[in-house]
């Protein structure tokens, strides 16, 4: 089988369709709590965003946490990461650039902490590329990765209204054992997975939906948020992301 279930012409097509791509990120970005606690408490002075065109963690980390910060991607369009960059006050060479193969990148140095963000889900071999991101990891390191949660309301939401990038992404991945298995596999310690954030739905062509579909997507993402404002918890049915931890 097949591992990768995408190629460079899908996300050439996928980030110059995409409306909105540069805005100024924020000091609460996503995930940002969590990255500035494992900072804080390992002393982190570097890290590469593996797959994270265009560099939203890496520009988050170099402008809020002062990190030395790189960015590797098998599509990197330089003219938007640069756009990013100086509206996020930063200029180009604020931070490293790596156009490349993650499979077959051999890293010139190895970092404090490897992150990817929606980047294992489109691989069929999840240990395998999960393995990927520990060639850049220093002994200690720590590894940070996410991944949506599409066993989820958010899930259905995908596989009815936008079938076609349901279907680039490895469903299977998204379990907690399998994941936590995974790293245990590789040697890793210190390994946590969990869901993430109460609830949300998105769609990535919500411009080419019709009407109907939009209200609907939108009462579902309205009930949700009620729900979860009356029972405030994380789980596998309404939570959209994965968090995976772990160091080397």
């Amino acid at each position: 089988m097949e591992n990768n279930l995408t190629d460079r012409s899908f996300w050439k097509a996928f980030w110059e369709s995409r409306k909105g791509l540069i805005f100024k990120i924020k000091p609460n970005y996503v995930f940002g709590d969590i990255l500035a606690g494992i900072i804080a408490e390992k002393g982190i002075k570097t890290a590469v965003e593996l797959g994270g065109f265009p560099g939203y963690y890496a520009i988050y980390l170099k402008k809020y946490q002062h990190l030395k910060t790189s960015l590797l991607d098998y599509f990197i369009h330089p003219g938007l990461v640069n756009e990013l960059l100086e509206v996020n006050d930063l200029k180009p060479g604020d931070i490293d650039i790596i156009e490349a193969d993650l499979f077959t990148y051999e890293p010139v140095e190895k970092f404090d902490m490897v992150l990817s963000f929606g980047l294992i889900e489109h691989f069929n071999d999840t240990k395998f590329i999960i393995k990927e991101h520990l060639k850049f990891l220093k002994p200690g390191g720590t590894l940070f990765i996410t991944l949506p949660n599409f066993k989820s309301v958010n899930g259905w939401v995908q596989k009815n209204f936008d079938k076609e990038n349901y279907d680039k992404h490895n469903i299977s991945s998204m379990d907690l054992d399998l994941l936590k298995t995974a790293c245990k596999d590789l040697g890793l310690k210190e390994i946590e997975a969990y869901y993430h954030f109460k609830f949300s739905v998105w769609l990535e062509n919500k411009s080419e939906q019709s009407g109907i579909a939009k209200a609907l997507v939108k009462a579902i993402w309205v009930a949700g948020k009620i729900v979860t404002k009356l029972v405030p918890v994380e789980s596998k049915l309404l939570s959209p992301y994965i968090v995976v931890k772990a160091t080397l």
